[in-house]
């Protein structure tokens, strides 16, 4: 019996899910400029701010916990030569 692979793993779901996701962020930094925006520290008032802060936070998380990965990862066999 051939399994059919789950719809998030398919080719065409996954290319589809980044068409979507990059046609939201386009409607969003573009509806930004639409509106008219105040910014507290004059950075933040520029077309597109929110979504490119939003990028450098994400990259900014995920190096973050790859070094604490790297500072608090235990080896392979840690648990296995305990003695009860």
């Amino acid at each position: 019996m051939k399994r059919t692979p789950h719809w998030l793993v398919r080719r065409s779901t996954i290319r589809l899910l980044w068409i979507a996701f990059a046609t939201v962020l386009a409607a969003t930094v573009a509806a930004e400029t639409i509106g008219d925006l105040h910014g507290h520290f004059g950075v933040d008032a520029s077309p597109g701010f929110s979504a490119w802060f939003g990028f450098g936070a994400c990259v900014a998380m995920i190096l973050l916990a790859k070094l604490l990965g790297l500072i608090l990862k235990r080896p392979d066999g840690y648990y296995d030569n305990r003695d009860p």
